[in-house]
């Protein structure tokens, strides 16, 4: 059964165990993707060594620098989740021993602060109360009070809806030498990302959000200071995996020798679906996504409204991409997203301090769209009426 919009109906369960349910997939990833995507899965399958494949490759890298607003070679996508991309940055970046200043608004951040401790690093946390951000002067003086080799933020805070301003944290980090990584998991593709314009030295993101392919891509990107430190390394870092300097012996290094070196078994058709994102992102605008983004946000705002809920994040650094809403009191969270599944739409519960109280609702990729919102207001509205809750 197909999903329409202004569909009431329950979607019918899967025929069998291995059939998938048909979903609109509003949670905070991973989200549906565009059927040429889904198509380009489908491609015939060549070696991970491949002529053919060596010039996805290729592509892809030169796709995921515009979208990242950057000229750094050193722009791949990892073979894994968004977490495997953080990883990444975190365990060739850190040295045990290094001082690390993590920035923690949320779940996220807190979780880049672990990944910074596993690999050796002295962690200080900066943190914010959920659903704001850092400020810059706070980071300002803690560079002051004692230098660091890396400074962490997490751009978008899936877990409290926050977005987190970079520019002139960037500048204090250039300033008192120190590199700064971004996770931009839920970011890329969503709301402007200038990797280069901001002096950003590593980030991170992911494939399933604002990108619109499948999940198990963590795509990165490192500027020439963050290479230049990986190179300076006292010992190897402690994973053969995410080691970058023999990850882009395959991938190909700027004016390197022409023969890729075997690392690992690339995920061939995850590739080749990347790169059709990214040629559809790229094709649409990245400016006119981040718009359509921000327009599709501000219609579900004022749906919300109508049905009487309201918005977790204060409006001044609210994501339009992750919307996270306040429950009513006397509704009963996961009976609502259970409804909603029955219905073929997913939405998510909160993290942590925030499960039970809040719902987290994505607006990504090919989501962001007023039409498929509209869908999704109407049974919310459906399943809070059955609840007696509007």
């Amino acid at each position: 059964m197909t999903l329409t919009f202004g569909m009431r109906a329950k979607v019918p369960r899967a025929r069998d165990s291995r059939e998938a349910p048909q979903r609109l997939l509003f949670g905070p990833g991973p989200s549906n993707v565009d059927p040429a995507v889904t198509r380009a899965l489908a491609a015939p399958i060549v070696g991970h060594l491949d002529p053919y494949f060596l010039t996805v490759m290729d592509e892809t890298m030169r796709d995921l620098r515009l979208a990242f607003r950057t000229e750094n070679h050193h722009t791949i996508p990892m073979s894994g989740s968004g977490t495997a991309g953080l990883e990444t940055m975190m365990l060739n970046l850190l040295e045990p021993g290094d001082e690390a200043i993590v920035g923690v608004i949320g779940y996220f951040g807190q979780r880049l602060a672990e990944m910074a401790s596993r690999a050796g690093a002295l962690v200080r946390r900066i943190e914010a109360p959920l659903g704001e951000v850092i400020a810059p002067e706070r980071v300002e003086a803690e560079l002051k009070r004692k230098p660091a080799k890396l400074v962490v933020l997490v751009h978008a805070e899936t877990s409290t809806g926050a977005w987190q301003p970079v520019e002139d944290i960037a500048r204090s980090a250039r300033a008192h030498g120190a590199l700064l990584a971004l996770d931009c998991v839920a970011s890329l593709g969503g709301i402007p990302v200038e990797v280069d314009a901001w002096g950003v030295d590593a980030a991170g993101t992911c494939s399933q959000k604002c990108l619109g392919a499948p999940p198990g891509l963590g795509p990165v990107t490192l500027g020439p200071r963050a290479i230049d430190a990986i190179r300076r390394r006292r010992a190897k870092p402690q994973t053969f995996y995410f080691d970058v300097s023999l990850v882009f012996q395959y991938w190909g290094e700027a004016g390197g020798a022409k023969e890729r070196v075997f690392h690992h078994t690339a995920p061939v058709a995850m590739v080749y679906a990347l790169r059709e994102a990214l040629r559809l992102a790229l094709a649409e605008g990245l400016e006119a996504r981040w718009a359509r983004h921000s327009r599709v946000h501000q219609h579900f705002a004022r749906g919300l409204e109508r049905l009487g809920l309201e918005l977790f994040t204060p409006a001044a650094h609210r994501l339009p991409q992750i919307n996270v809403i306040r429950i009513p009191d006397g509704v009963d969270d996961a009976r609502v997203r259970h409804a909603l599944l029955d219905r073929g739409i997913e939405i998510a519960a909160g993290f942590g301090p925030l499960k039970g109280k809040t719902w987290r609702v994505g607006l990504m990729g090919v989501n962001a769209d007023v039409k498929r919102v509209d869908v999704l207001l109407g049974a919310l509205e459906e399943v809070l009426k059955e609840q007696n809750a509007v």
